[in-house]
């Protein structure tokens, strides 16, 4: 389209006793190939970049949400589909260029960014980006951890039945023998001081910047203006690129003239949960979050 997007500054990484040196990390992959396949003409003065930014997760903390409303900045080049590069190891194996070649076209001032849920879990992950860019910018957007276990669960739920699967009630699978499932895949996910451990163990918390997921939500200007000053873009994004839609009962995107929705899937209505397991879930949860609260040096206003 022709428009210039600025590219932030790489920051001097000062690397901590207490953290990892990046550059032991699978060094096969440090290296840049210039060579691109094209299967058909590009915008002239354009090509395919690393990303300079990765939305890392957390899954069903509102990444796409996150990412398609940072595709209105006229700076920045989104990837359309979730990589999974540095979290599977299959496509880990087969090379930064073949993660590059997924990226879109964009022009030397653009940032490219791209997002995978996975990362953030990911025992892999961190090491993996440090080893490509030990300066790169992270973006993980949190939502409360006890609604992520449910969003979690209905995805879960909701992908079953369209597969004509059998599906649980989230309680059987909330409780085994009467006691919290803490084994549970939805609840390991919601654990995010476990988490940002190591990621900080390979990055700085300033080159992390956490997205409030449930102000997102809510109202998503002010949280898309804070990434904006992260990532050193100049600010593009205004009140008028977005509308509430009362059907659907979340923001929608308006820009270049067009208007736009989150995909049906988003947004869906989540089970009553018994108040009881419920209560037993936020009780396990608490101590996490104010150990994550302590890491990263602020706090949310989860139950």
């Amino acid at each position: 389209n022709g428009r210039q997007r600025l590219l932030f500054s790489p920051l001097l990484l000062l690397l901590s006793s207490e953290r990892q040196i990046c550059s032991t990390a699978e060094p096969q992959l440090l290296t840049l190939h210039t060579s691109l396949q094209v299967s058909s003409s590009p915008p002239p003065g354009t090509s395919k970049q690393i990303p300079r930014s990765i939305i890392i997760g957390v899954r069903k903390g509102g990444t796409r949400a996150l990412l398609e409303m940072l595709d209105i900045h006229p700076e920045v080049a989104a990837a359309a589909t979730e990589v999974h590069f540095f979290d599977w190891d299959e496509n880990y194996a087969k090379g930064l260029e073949w993660y590059r070649d997924l990226m879109p076209y964009s022009y030397p001032q653009q940032i490219t960014i791209e997002k995978t849920p996975g990362y953030f879990t990911s025992a892999r992950a961190p090491e993996r980006i440090c080893a490509m860019n030990s300066s790169i910018k992270l973006l993980l957007i949190l939502r409360d951890p006890c609604e992520r276990v449910i969003s979690d669960y209905t995805q879960v739920y909701f992908n079953r039945l369209e597969n004509h699967k059998p599906v649980q009630a989230i309680e059987n699978l909330l409780v085994r023998n009467g006691a919290l499932n803490v084994r549970y895949k939805a609840i390991q996910r919601s654990l995010y001081d476990v988490h940002i451990r190591n990621w900080l163990r390979y990055f700085p918390l300033k080159q992390i910047h956490i997205v409030n997921g449930d102000a997102l939500i809510h109202n998503p200007l002010p949280e898309l203006q804070k990434v904006e000053r992260f990532l050193n873009l100049p600010p593009r994004i205004v009140s008028s690129n977005f509308y509430f839609n009362q059907t659907k009962g979340f923001y929608c995107i308006r820009s270049d003239g067009r208007e736009r929705c989150l995909h049906e899937s988003k947004g869906r209505p989540h089970p009553a949960v018994n108040s009881t397991v419920l209560q037993q879930l936020r009780t396990y949860l608490q101590e996490h979050n104010q150990t994550f609260f302590r890491l990263v040096r602020r706090t949310f206003n989860w139950q």
